[in-house]
């Protein structure tokens, strides 16, 4: 599903941002076959290939309940609705992830230097933190819907 980034230069520095994730460990590995499998081709391309969703693409954008974001990949909970915010981006956005849910890496695609965010379990990836975001703590966790599920609190 080629068409969520609009150049092959981009996903060719997606790619090389993939490849910065080579030799790293995560308690939940699959083969690409196997993550081919239990993704769809979008999930699989921004989770596994270091893609991005359009802006404004992704229902959990506008999603205003409780609950908690969790991984598509391994169902690891991510972020609390309560840190949720709309950054007027098109992404959800939130200010904090849950305790031990994310890690980060440099990204130095698209000709600049960012912070990675991945999911500390399976190494997908999410989308990137900017220190952009409101207090208290000034960053903006901006994440590809698709990477995630969206669970409701329970009643």
């Amino acid at each position: 599903m080629r068409s969520l980034l609009a150049t092959g230069t981009a996903l060719s520095l997606a790619r090389a941002a993939k490849a910065s994730q080579k030799g790293k460990t995560f308690e939940v590995t699959k083969s690409d076959a196997e993550w081919r499998r239990l993704l769809t081709p979008q999930q699989y391309y921004v989770l596994r290939e270091h893609g991005t969703e359009y802006a404004g693409s992704s229902p959990l954008d506008r999603e205003k309940r409780a609950g908690v974001f969790h991984c598509a990949g391994c169902d690891l909970p991510l972020f609390s609705s309560d840190t949720k915010y709309d950054s007027g981006t098109g992404w959800p956005s939130f200010w904090q992830p849950l305790p031990d849910a994310i890690g980060t890496s440099i990204d130095r695609s698209f000709f600049t230097v960012r912070t990675e965010v991945h999911c500390r379990r399976c190494g997908g990836h999410l989308g990137h933190v900017f220190n952009d975001g409101p207090a208290p703590t000034g960053l903006r966790y901006c994440m590809n819907g698709v990477a995630m599920k969206f669970k409701p609190a329970k009643a």
